[in-house]
Order: structure tokens, then C-alpha cells, then sequence
């Protein structure tokens, strides 16, 4: 789709969908969580295919390898034509079981927690933080 050989990677990143607006990648950037070997890209770095980008999203991290240049927001199915997930297993799944167990479960009908069971939710959701 891009006939252009140079392509801002704020651009890439937005068109190929890792980033809702231009302007989020653009930030991601400058705050140092788009890498490539290791090293904080700007920008307005050029992407080349081929190229392997770390990037982090809160608390998800993704490793992603250039398969083609796209400069234009396409839909999700045409856009994975044009990268490849390369992140490790055990960081995707160590991303998605965090986000399971930091959620304290009730069985569905017991009504909201008494002043007892919050004091007990609290405790074990202090106990979870400090064990880091």
C-alpha cells in the first residue's frame, strides 16, 4: 500500500492498529516504550521492514517484526498482513493471567460486601502489592 520507501514509525504503528490514534503513538515514543535493539526510538524514526520493535502498553509488552510498510489505517485483518507478533509466550500469557487474578471474585446474588468482607478484600489485595 505505501509506495513511499520512508515511513515515520508513529505512523506505522497507528496505521498497522497497535495504537488508537497517531497521537498515542507519537507519545509512546517519546516516553521511551517503542524500542528497536534496545535503544528508545523518536517519532520520526524510519521503519524498514524487517525491523523487530518492542513496545509497551501499560502493563502489555509486544515484540513485533516489519513484514511491509502501510501509511494508511486500514481494518485489523488487512493490517496483520503487514507485521508479525514475534512476543515471547510467556510474557503474553504472564500479561493475561495478571489481569485475572488481580480481581478478587464474588459468587453472583451474595449482594455487595458487608464492612467485614471489604476489611478482608482490602487485606488480601495489601497482602498481593507488598509481596513485589
Amino acid at each position: 500500500m505505501a509506495e513511499e520507501e520512508k515511513l515515520r514509525v508513529d505512523k506505522y504503528l497507528w496505521a498497522i492498529r497497535v495504537f488508537k490514534t497517531r497521537s498515542l503513538a507519537t507519545d509512546a515514543c517519546k516516553a521511551g516504550r517503542v524500542k528497536l535493539d534496545g535503544r528508545s526510538l523518536k517519532p520520526s524514526a524510519l521503519v524498514k521492514v524487517g525491523d523487530n520493535y518492542h513496545i509497551q502498553k501499560g502493563m502489555e509488552k509486544k515484540v513485533l517484526r516489519v513484514t511491509g510498510l502501510l501509511d494508511k489505517r486500514v481494518d485489523a485483518k488487512t493490517a496483520a498482513a503487514f507485521y508479525e507478533d514475534i512476543t515471547p509466550v510467556e510474557e503474553t500469557n504472564g500479561y493475561k493471567s495478571m489481569g485475572r487474578a488481580s480481581i478478587p471474585m464474588r459468587d453472583r446474588g451474595t449482594g455487595r460486601p458487608t464492612k467485614k468482607d471489604r476489611r478482608e478484600i482490602d487485606s488480601l489485595q495489601n497482602d498481593w502489592w507488598e509481596e513485589d
